[in-house]
């Protein structure tokens, strides 16, 4: 999988260009629906990845890009959660995620991306 942040606001993934955080479960690319983690903000000054979003947790393990500057807030649910599942949450700013992810087949990256802070 080609996948960069190209700039503050922008990820491209094989070549295709987004302007919004995103999800990819097992190679294919959604648009990351925050709605659901919206109630939290207030508590987090920025909308944090809650347990209560479309995570996907099929795989060993959930890259989380947490933003240009690592901003990106976590709630402990999500770990908790992903702990229960044997899942393990690798959360770092999105562009060293963008790296690690290159080493694994496209089938096999479940992420999270956040593409501003």
């Amino acid at each position: 999988m080609k996948i960069r942040l190209v700039t503050f606001g922008e990820i491209e993934i094989d070549g295709q260009r987004y302007h919004h955080d995103i999800v990819v479960y097992k190679g294919q690319v959604q648009k990351r629906n925050k709605k659901l983690s919206k109630a939290y903000r207030s508590q987090f000054g920025h909308t944090p990845l809650s347990a209560k979003e479309n995570i996907p947790w099929h795989g060993s393990k959930l890259f989380v890009g947490t933003g240009a500057y690592g901003s990106l807030p976590i709630m402990p649910e999500v770990y908790e959660e992903a702990q229960s599942k044997g899942v393990e949450v690798i959360a770092k700013p999105t562009a060293e995620v963008c790296e690690l992810v290159k080493k694994y087949n496209p089938n096999d990256v479940n992420a999270i991306l956040h593409i501003t802070c």
